[in-house]
């Protein structure tokens, strides 16, 4: 495929969930195995995938917006490009792409029942290996990546650590998490939800003296803890020990459990995963509109310029080509339905 080169968006008992309750009590205890690596669809041994990569021989010069990584600006910092540096030639040289990913988010990243070998899918998926097949065309398909479940709060430690290259997993492009983010690929908000027989729940500015679960990490619990100073975040709210273990959760999956066995009023999201929460219960709403608008974006260890050049480069083309389209309208526009590509501002937009 000749690619284009451009650059450019429940309170007090168990609520039934049929079949699903199963694999929610599951989830709960997600940060027991969290860090376990899956290869899926291959061992992850890919031959050596450095060599004669098309588009690749010329060094490109990459250009960093030092100050702009903590602006309000989502498309600040590196620009596309066909980047070679020393990221990427590391995983030329392994062979292969190491992804941080969920497995527990409906549509975005969750295992597939059908998959003879318990695949994750999603757009998540999608777009990871999209990257992937960019950086090693080279690799056979089946061996060209390597997914690695994290959790929301380990993003950006495994990140720095080198455990893995990149984070595609619902992270909003933010300042102060200390990685590197590719311009945006997702636009979501932030997402009350409730059961829909609590009456005492109707959007944000109920939250105040409520018992609110969010996702350890998440900009879902920075937005809380700053427009709702009164919700319920943290066990020194109320004296008791055990609310540490119910409003604090590895993954936002578990927060919905929570609020499924009555251990929390509410659960504060992304739209976004919201959207697939109250899929999988119909006992479960949303409550008022959506606040905080934000982007996702791959994240990436903090300087890896040339890494981010090209994924940004590869954003560009699954933007224009149709390939987020094609994603998006599988599997999430029936439940998450007016979602559009995000596309940079032009400089005479206004």
């Amino acid at each position: 495929m000749t690619r284009k080169r451009t650059t450019g968006n429940a309170v007090g008992r168990l609520r039934g969930w049929g079949g699903v309750t199963g694999m929610a009590a599951a989830c709960a205890v997600t940060a027991a195995f969290t860090l376990l690596p899956l290869c899926l669809g291959g061992s992850g041994a890919a031959a050596d995938g450095s060599a004669d990569v098309p588009g690749t021989t010329a060094t490109t010069h990459v250009t960093r917006t030092l100050a702009a990584d903590c602006t309000t600006d989502p498309w600040a910092g590196v620009s596309p490009a066909d980047a070679t540096g020393d990221k990427l030639e590391e995983i030329r040289e392994r062979g292969h792409l190491i992804v941080g990913v969920d497995q527990n988010s409906l549509f975005w990243a969750s295992r597939d029942p059908e998959s003879k070998k318990n695949e994750i899918v999603g757009f998540d998926i999608d777009l990871a290996r999209a990257i992937a097949a960019d950086i090693l065309p080279d690799v056979a398909e089946k061996e060209r990546v390597v997914f690695r479940v994290v959790s929301t709060a380990d993003r950006a430690r495994m990140l720095k650590s080198g455990s893995i290259d990149l984070v595609v997993r619902t992270m909003s492009i933010g300042c102060g998490k200390g990685v590197s983010f590719s311009h945006p690929y997702f636009e979501a908000a932030q997402q009350v939800i409730a059961a829909k027989d609590d009456t005492r729940i109707d959007g944000l500015d109920s939250l105040a003296g409520k018992r609110v679960c969010t996702a350890d990490g998440s900009s879902a619990r920075t937005e809380l803890k700053k427009r709702v100073p009164d919700a319920i975040q943290d066990p020194g709210q109320t004296g008791r020990k055990e609310d540490r273990s119910r409003l604090h959760a590895p993954n936002q999956l578990d927060c919905l459990v929570r609020l499924q066995l009555g251990e929390v009023d509410a659960v504060v999201t992304d739209d976004a995963l919201a959207a697939a929460q109250v899929a999988q219960d119909p006992a479960i709403g949303f409550k008022g509109e959506p606040f905080a608008e934000e982007y996702y974006g791959v994240a990436a260890k903090e300087g890896a310029t040339d890494l981010v050049a090209r994924v940004n480069l590869v954003l560009a083309d699954y933007i224009e080509d149709g390939r987020w389209t094609d994603s998006y309208e599988k599997w999430l526009k029936e439940k998450l339905p007016g979602k559009k590509p995000p596309v940079k501002p032009t400089a005479d937009a206004g």
